[in-house]
């Protein structure tokens, strides 16, 4: 495998070849095209070997140039192939020596046997070649040969003395009736035609198939004349045509001189012509000695040549046989070193972590059915990963949404160890408490300062759940405490600076234990808010009533006691009816203000100019009119609100009153004098903000929890309403109310006291 391939985790098809699928697939294509040429260049080396001697002595050199270049090409491929396979061994590619092995393997097993096979063919050949040319085979086939001959020249004289008698009984024969000679000489010699010819080449007349023939075969000049002077001649036709397959042409033909007795009255001779058929097998027996003598005698003249021709072919033989098993070894090397190393490659990426899609094999073998098998595995693997990874994904998410849950929710939650140790909080536990619960985490919660008392009762809760569990099937306790804020212990129920918690515990599994409370002061505030409206209400119907009685019966009482008694007395009696009245006068405030409180009627609510109405309220706060001076900024910016006059007025009026009062009663203290009233267009979030500011001493902490209470004041005069009436005209508003103290560099300026009308409260255009 390429060092690429090895890197990459694509699912690209791997390639274990001598280097790539081209280079495997041109090294098939090369080993089968020198095959072939192989397989004709051997063909035809034999052939031109044993059939002709001419053109393999013509063409000897050529062969042998093509023999030692055949050679010299396959010792190529096989080194480059040994070289190919040691590169890749030397660069360290996976698999390499799983190849190299192989390679050697199947070389040796192809090497060996062609050596030793060569070995023995060459003995053979060197030393059977000569053992072919024996001295008793010469002799053999020559004396077959004149035995042939000698059959030939009986078959001429007989054919020939039988002619000459035949011929004499044609002596006397005129031309007009020789044909009944004709025919009953060819039936007596047994010849396939006789002809009769006259001196000058004329056929007289003929008996057999010759006579069919329009245009028969005359002898030669030659042969009338040899036939004239030696009274016959003989010769054979058709012999050198024949073949062992087909010997029905040869033929011997003879030409004898008829004599004639009255030679005078004729005028020339004439000429017996005879044609006989040879005997088939004798004809096939001549040729085959005749074919065999040449044979051996061609091969006799080309033996040297023909022992180096077996010797080249047993050559290239063992260099093809080399080559066969290299190039067998690397196909069939790499067939089967191929599912292997990529089982290797695969097992090495999923060992590193790759779950890609690996690449597998087609074939039928086990060896390919593995790597898919693999490829499979290694796909649910992946699968499974993937489902984790979701899981996972998914766990986080829901871990972060419930953190995230868990930090915006009012509530403080709190896990807890069986020992009572904190685990883990979210802020809102740390808001409530007021204590920073993440820097305590391990730590028990009841030693931790200010919460002792609280983290004993909490234990105790669990220890008495997991008791009653088993009895009861309870799986949650739930217990409301009261923390006071300055020290954080257990305190009174009926204290006025306690922190109020209900707290709900269960547990969680791993024996940790889950507690979650909240703070329900405010819920506890709006119920004394409710209680004190109730008592108001009574108060303004039981009180009132009785109040002016009172003031006119001591005014009456004034009225006709005085002039009617001493003077001491007299002034005895002013005093105390003016105490009376004063004190009446103040009772009757004291009951309106409750009145006002518990009967505030619903706001009529209208669009309303809220600077304009902080104006007009300022007018009786002028600088001549009283002791602490009202600044006023006002946004011009600020768009009307939906509000009802009269009621704004009133809170104007309350939190100007306790501002200048706060800054009344520490202005010599601070230097301050003014108290600021400020409007506010937040564009951004579309309210508009109503603030009050003084340069009091502020609000104690334990006040500004319940400071809109009724009853809750820090004035030694004041009836603690003015707040709560603020409160409450807000919440008919629908506005929100908030109350803080300025604090700059640890120093506290003043109170703040705002009123923020949402977005549904500003008027449209």
């Amino acid at each position: 495998m390429s060092d690429a391939a090895q890197a990459t985790s694509a699912p690209a098809p791997m390639r274990f070849s001598l280097g790539s699928s081209r280079a495997s697939r041109w090294t098939v294509g090369l080993g089968l095209a020198v095959m072939v040429a192989l397989g004709l260049v051997l063909l035809f080396l034999l052939t031109q070997a044993t059939t002709n001697r001419e053109m393999y002595e013509r063409n000897y050199a050529r062969l042998f140039v093509l023999n030692v270049v055949v050679a010299g090409l396959l010792l190529a491929v096989i080194v480059w192939i040994a070289y190919r396979l040691l590169t890749r061994l030397r660069q360290g590619k996976f698999g390499s020596r799983l190849l190299v092995k192989l390679a050697a393997i199947f070389a040796l097993a192809g090497f060996a046997p062609g050596v030793l096979i060569y070995v023995v063919s060459y003995q053979f050949v060197s030393r059977s070649i000569e053992s072919w040319f024996d001295v008793k085979v010469e002799g053999a086939l020559d004396a077959g040969l004149s035995l042939g001959r000698a059959t030939l020249e009986a078959l001429s004289t007989e054919l020939v003395n039988k002619s000459r008698a035949s011929a004499s009984q044609l002596a006397d024969q005129p031309d007009v009736s020789v044909v009944l000679a004709l025919e009953r000489a060819r039936d007596q010699l047994g010849a396939t035609d006789l002809t009769l010819w006259s001196a000058s080449g004329k056929l007289i007349a003929a008996a057999g198939n010759v006579r069919y023939q329009l245009n028969p075969e005359r002898p030669s000049q030659q042969q009338f004349r040899n036939a004239r002077v030696q009274r016959s001649v003989t010769w054979i036709e058709g012999l050198e045509d024949s073949s062992p397959g087909s010997a029905g042409n040869a033929r011997i033909k003879a030409l004898v001189l008829v004599s004639s007795n009255n030679l005078g009255l004729l005028g020339e001779p004439r000429f017996l012509g005879v044609t006989q058929t040879l005997p088939t097998t004798l004809v096939a027996n001549a040729l085959a000695v005749t074919e065999a003598n040449r044979e051996y005698q061609e091969r006799a003249l080309a033996r040297q040549g023909l022992r180096r021709m077996y010797i080249g072919t047993l050559t290239l033989s063992l260099f093809l046989a080399v080559f066969g098993a290299v190039l067998l070894a690397v196909l069939l090397g790499n067939q089967i070193a191929r599912p292997l190393l990529l089982l290797a490659d695969g097992v090495r990426q999923v060992a590193a972590g790759d779950l890609t899609p690996k690449a597998s094999l087609h074939g039928r073998d086990e060896l390919d059915g593995l790597t898919r098998s693999f490829a499979d595995m290694t796909q649910q693997l992946a699968d499974a990963r993937q489902a984790v990874q979701i899981s996972m994904q998914e766990v986080d998410a829901a871990r972060a949404n419930l953190q995230t849950i868990l930090d915006n929710l009012t509530a403080g939650v709190i896990v807890l160890d069986p020992q009572g140790g904190i685990l883990s909080s979210n802020p809102g536990a740390q808001r409530i408490l007021r204590v920073p619960l993440a820097a305590f985490v391990g730590r028990r919660m009841a030693e931790i300062e200010g919460l002792e008392k609280f983290g004993e009762e909490v234990q105790l809760q669990f220890d008495s759940l997991l008791g009653a569990r088993t009895e009861h099937g309870l799986d949650h306790w739930q217990q409301s405490f009261e923390l006071g804020n300055a020290n954080g212990r257990l305190v009174g129920r009926q204290a006025e600076d306690a922190l109020i918690l209900v707290a709900r515990g269960a547990e969680l599994p791993g024996a940790t234990r889950l507690l979650v409370f909240d703070d329900i002061s405010e819920i506890v505030s709006a119920q004394r808010a409710q209680a004190w409206g109730e008592v108001a209400r009574r108060l303004a119907h039981e009180i009132k009533n009785p109040l002016t009685p009172i003031q006119l019966s001591a005014e009456r009482l004034l009225m006709k006691l005085s002039g009617k008694v001493a003077a001491p007395e007299q002034t005895l009696l002013a005093k105390s009816v003016k105490t009376i009245v004063d004190q009446v006068d103040a009772m009757k405030r004291l009951v309106n203000e409750f009145r006002d409180y518990a009967r505030l009627p619903a706001a009529d609510l209208r669009a309303l100019d809220l600077n304009l109405l902080v104006t007009e309220v300022l007018q009786l706060y002028a600088s001549e009119t009283s002791q602490v001076p009202v600044e006023a900024q006002l946004d011009p910016r600020c768009p009307r609100v939906m509000g009802d006059a009269q009621q704004l007025r009133q809170v104007l009026h309350n939190l100007l009153q306790n501002a200048q009062d706060a800054t009344e009663s520490a202005g010599k203290a601070s230097g301050a004098t003014s108290v600021i009233v400020k409007t506010q267009w937040l564009e951004t979030s579309g309210r508009v903000r109503l603030s009050v500011l003084d340069h009091g001493t502020g609000f104690p902490e334990r006040i500004l929890k319940r400071a809109f209470e009724p009853y809750v004041t820090t004035k030694a005069q004041g009836t603690g309403l003015g707040l709560a009436v603020v409160k409450k005209i807000a919440d008919e508003h629908g506005t929100r109310v908030d109350i803080s103290n300025r604090v700059i560099d640890g120093q506290v300026l003043g109170a703040q006291v705002s009123l923020s009308f949402g977005p549904e409260s500003v008027a449209a255009g």
